[in-house]
């Protein structure tokens, strides 16, 4: 059986995801000083409604408790987040996004959204739908 690495689905997709994570870390990493667990602690928190517990950002990251843990003391050392024990449970802590990390988060959002506005427009309208579509029918397929 033949076995082209070049051409199999998945390590294409992580070289992509690669990639595209690389075009984007000078933004988080070199600018805001933040690690990628730690952008993407802080982007869920940036994003959600309400306050979000560890346990439930693992769920959405897919990151290790750990590495949550520590994205966590890091941002809230820089006094971007805050922690809130849950009265029924002491085990559990709220976590949220202070003013000073609001507005940071936002900051980086619009320096990000403008990065990527620079990335998709060397495709075609054709091209985004696409890649839209593509992107929709992988997901389907791995939830």
């Amino acid at each position: 059986m033949s076995f082209e690495l070049e051409t199999f689905l998945p390590y294409r997709l992580d070289r992509i995801s690669d990639a595209v994570s690389r075009h984007f870390q000078p933004v988080y990493r070199d600018q805001h000083g933040m690690t990628r667990p730690e952008w993407k602690v802080f982007a869920h928190l940036g994003q959600a409604d309400r306050t979000l517990t560890a346990r439930e950002i693992v769920q959405r990251t897919g990151l290790h408790k750990t590495k949550v843990s520590r994205a966590v003391a890091a941002l809230e050392s820089r006094r971007w987040l805050c922690r809130d024990r849950d009265d029924a449970d002491r085990r559990i802590e709220h976590l949220a996004l202070t003013a000073r990390g609001r507005t940071e988060y936002d900051k980086l959002v619009g320096i990000l959204k403008a990065r990527e506005e620079e990335m998709l427009e060397r495709l075609s309208a054709d091209q985004l739908q696409t890649v839209a579509q593509a992107m929709s029918i992988l997901e389907k397929l791995t939830a």
